[in-house]
């Protein structure tokens, strides 16, 4: 029985990787994990070509969610060097007091608008 390529699976981690941007730039756990396992089914696909039922189309579409998950992965780790750099510079409890007031305002708008 012949393997296929899926790039369904990359594509989804490379997606929730994108969503977990806005924590912190976590998500480069989730498109670096889809960047390694496209890579890893490329490579695989390409030494052994007999053990894969691929053909051209798939094949590029699994470069195209290997591009992707890179092109997340850079995001991520660039919003997480950005989030350690605030962190070093304004300090963790600047950061919480911000975020505290930022509630405060969503709430009251929240009120005056009901």
């Amino acid at each position: 029985m012949k393997k296929r390529l899926n790039p369904t699976l990359v594509y989804i981690l490379s997606i929730v990787g994108l969503l977990c941007c806005c924590f912190g730039g976590l998500g480069f756990l989730l498109s670096g994990s889809a960047y390694l396992v496209a890579n890893n089914s490329l490579k695989d696909a390409e030494l052994n070509p007999d053990n894969y039922e691929t053909g051209q189309s798939e094949y590029n579409q699994m470069k195209t969610a290997k591009t992707v998950a890179l092109i997340i992965t850079i995001i991520n780790i660039f919003y997480l060097l950005l989030t350690i750099y605030r962190i070093y510079t304004v300090g963790w409890d600047e950061l919480l007091e911000q975020s505290r007031q930022m509630m405060e305002q969503y709430q009251q708008a929240q009120q005056s608008a009901e």
